[in-house]
């Protein structure tokens, strides 16, 4: 009656296009796990910038050793991973320069990893998009993607379910 013991329900968290780029959905990235949806609802920007930002602020909770990918825990608890590119781990690195160190906290927007050469990089992978998932999504429930975000604008939002 009251609303005790209840679970306050949060506005979400906004997740932010981590590059210049359009956005895409996952369907039409060229990799299945990604594409089907078996790593996690979200999105792709076709990757026309040289810095990877933070697509929520939190801590970094994984930084992969060649910078391909990293994963942020926001502080509503939501983890996002970033992969840079489908195939990307087979540079063992080259082309990525990490700015920032597993365990720092960032900001929405804030850069992660920089691309050495971004046209040179894209000539040797299949995809050089920039993937964008909720990781935990059985406990967060994500929002339509805004197809028409800038870097750094929100392209979908998590809530807790």
């Amino acid at each position: 009656m009251f609303g005790f013991g209840k679970k306050k329900k949060t506005a979400g968290t906004a997740i932010v296009s981590p590059t210049a780029g359009k956005i895409l959905p996952l369907s039409e990235v060229p990799d299945p796990a990604f594409s089907g949806g078996a790593l996690g609802e979200g999105f792709a920007v076709d990757t026309a910038g040289d810095e990877i930002c933070s697509p929520v602020s939190g801590d970094i909770i994984v930084l992969f050793p060649t910078g391909h990918a990293f994963a942020v825990r926001a502080d509503s608890g939501v983890e996002v991973l970033v992969h840079i590119g489908v195939d990307t781990v087979s540079l063992k690195g080259d082309g990525f320069t990490k700015i920032k160190a597993q365990g720092d906290r960032v900001e929405a927007g804030e850069p992660v990893v920089r691309l050495d050469n971004r046209e040179e990089t894209a000539t040797k992978v299949p995809s050089l998009a920039t993937i964008v998932v909720v990781s935990n999504g059985q406990k967060f429930a994500t929002s339509e993607l805004s197809m028409d975000a800038a870097a750094g604008e929100t392209v979908m939002t998590a809530t807790e379910k």
